[in-house]
Formats: structure tokens, sequence, C-alpha cells
């Protein structure tokens, strides 16, 4: 099926030069001149090499028809992320380099989609958002409180999040899966 290239998201598998690739992570670049473009890196299936790509939005590209079905992810053990079929208990295990930056969203129990292509997994997609906990965070400097005014903070799954000046040590926030950014506090 041709879709767009602006259409891209990781955890896809597409055709390219006449092999099967997952996405793993896409950049939409909009440069001061000229027409915007989107840049994909990707892993062949066959053999685990990675490649980047660069289309423009209005190119297409060939999707393959992947295997979509929900799993749990139940436990990480070194580079070996175990996930679960809640129907028939059957459990799979995937790598490091198969999940990417995704990796570091999985919290225990979470309920997310494995694509897999002729029975093989080959990437998983998450929510849209996760709720993590702010584990350190830059105390407000006096008089930078403009809104448009962030600071980083160090999540309690490892990762580093531009927050608004409010956001404190303990505090929850949901972040958006897609690009790693703060959304809103949790509740």
């Amino acid at each position: 099926m041709k879709i767009n290239a602006n259409l891209i998201r990781p955890g896809m598998v597409i055709e390219h030069d006449g092999r099967q690739m997952a996405v793993i992570k896409i950049q939409l670049i909009q440069p001061g001149k000229g027409g915007a473009f989107i840049a994909v890196e990707m892993r062949d299936l066959t053999n685990g090499v990675k490649t980047n790509q660069r289309w423009r939005t209005a190119d297409t590209v060939e999707k393959l028809n992947t295997e979509e079905r929900e799993v749990q992810y139940l436990f990480a053990d070194g580079d070996s992320y175990t996930f679960m079929d809640p129907e028939s208990y059957e459990q799979i295990a995937m790598n490091t380099d198969m999940l990417g930056d995704d990796a570091a969203y999985l919290q225990d129990g979470m309920m997310v989609t494995l694509n897999s292509v002729e029975g093989t997994p080959v990437g998983i997609q998450l929510p849209a958002t996760v709720v993590l906990e702010v584990v350190e965070a830059e105390p407000v400097v006096k008089g930078q409180t403009a809104s448009s005014s962030y600071k980083p903070a160090q999540m309690d799954n490892g990762m580093r999040v531009m927050v608004p000046p409010f956001v404190e040590t303990g505090t929850r926030i949901i972040v958006n899966t897609a690009d790693g950014t703060y959304l809103k506090r949790a509740d």
C-alpha cells in the first residue's frame, strides 16, 4: 500500500530498495528555504543493518502489511525485553536493537501494539503518552518566569525532558512518546 512519506511512523515496516525495513525513528525537517522533508532511520529486517533515508513529504513509499496485536510488557533482562500475549499467554522476546528509543518508555504491565511480519516480531507501537515521575529538576531561577522558558528534568526512566519552571521533583507528568516532550501534569 502506497502512503505519503509524512505518514511514516516508528514501528511501521516499509519496502525500500527491494528490502523490508522497520522504521525506528523519524524527524520532520522544515528548512527556511525550500520544501519540508522527512528523515527516517530504519533497520533492515533480514540483516539488522541500520540506514538513514530522506524523502520529501509529498513522496510516496510502500508500506508493508504487518500483523498487529496487543501485548503486555512484562520485564527487561539485560538487552532482552519480554512481552506476553494476554489471550494465549505466549511470551515474545525482543532485543534493544529492535525497540530503539522506545525501550525507555516501557513500564511494567504496559499494553503496546506488537508489529510482526510473517510471524516474526519487528517492532512495537507505544501508546501516544506515558506518565513519568520527575526525580531531579533544577530549581527555578528568580526572574526567569517567562512562559517560554523551560528547564531540564530527569525522569524516573533515566530520560531528560524539558519542563516548565513550576514542575518540581516528585511531580508526575505526561510525556509524548513520539518526540519525548512535556505535555502536562498528570492528575
